[in-house]
């Protein structure tokens, strides 16, 4: 398989316009630009006004687009709150060598806290869309795995690579107490039927209108398995109160929430390991660590 380093060229919109001129000429006079947020996964642009360009950025994401265009029509009904909606399935080309899509476009800011009206209402909402996606048949659907990098699967798959980032932070971090989280996180796993997850439950992956929660975007990381995964925004969103809210709202077992502490832990201590963590990153993993350890502590 290609990987991105051998792309003929960067994935620009140039390269989206000559993509839409050869395969879908009935837009080829839309205007084709930049989004604010054009994503990691996936680069993102914006088709006229009412379409957005999504072209996976390396080889290891293209399995997403296939899994979107299938279940993304079978979800969105089923949802309290907008999600994408496939229009189309570009093909590769010559320049470009992977399928790619385009969507509805989606009104909205990505969620931020100085955006939300209410964080509580907010966390609601969002626990709400989450239920909501948990209770939605399974049947068919695609389980964890190297697609979505095992999201909603076992966690023990990042052991080895948590247990490095702990000893690399061992001077800036509370070893023992880290530790303790991450092995209660794999000490359980979940006993019931699996359940649709996000993978990916990020504030990039929320859009605000006035206020409140509009949207889900990227599922890319979807699967059923284990939704521990998708209570990561506790502890990297929410606030104190707000996360008691979000807690509140799921019918989920302290083993559960113990594993998503886990997942919010792993996230945060390879990225403050990482060598290249800039130093906004590892401000926020910093921050992560610490709202995972004193939630902890103070149970």
């Amino acid at each position: 398989m290609v990987e991105d380093s051998e792309l003929k060229q960067p994935i620009e919109a140039n390269l989206v316009r000559e993509m839409i001129l050869a395969q879908f000429p009935q837009w080829r006079d839309l205007e084709i630009f930049n989004v604010a947020h054009s994503g990691w996964d996936n680069r993102s642009f914006r088709l006229g006004q009412n379409m957005l360009v999504r072209l996976p950025s390396a080889a290891r994401y293209v399995a997403q687009v296939e899994k979107e265009q299938h279940w993304l029509p079978y979800l969105a009904p089923k949802l309290p709150f907008q999600i994408p909606k496939p229009i189309a399935k570009g093909e590769p080309c010559s320049n470009y060598p992977w399928p790619w899509s385009i969507y509805g476009w989606i009104e909205g800011e990505v969620a931020a806290k100085s955006k939300i009206e209410d964080q509580w209402d907010f966390a609601r909402d969002l626990a709400q869309f989450l239920v909501a996606l948990q209770n939605i048949d399974t049947h068919g659907a695609p389980a964890p795995g190297a697609h979505n990098f095992y999201r909603g699967g076992d966690l023990r798959v990042y052991d080895n690579e948590t247990r490095a980032a702990v000893q690399v932070l061992k001077s800036r971090i509370n070893t023992g107490a880290a530790l303790h989280v991450w092995n209660e996180a794999l000490s359980t796993q979940w006993q019931r039927p699996p359940v649709w997850v996000h993978g990916d439950v990020s504030d990039g992956n929320l859009l605000v209108r006035n206020g409140k929660l509009a949207a889900v975007i990227d599922f890319g990381s979807t699967a059923v398995g284990d939704p521990a995964c998708d209570l990561y925004p506790a502890w990297t969103f929410f606030s104190d109160d707000a996360r008691a809210a979000f807690r509140s709202a799921f019918p989920l077992d302290t083993a559960t929430w113990n594993r998503g502490r886990g997942w919010a832990l792993w996230k945060a201590l390879i990225t403050l390991a990482d060598p290249m963590c800039t130093k906004h990153s590892a401000g926020w993993a910093e921050k992560i660590v610490s709202n995972v350890l004193a939630d902890e502590w103070s149970e």
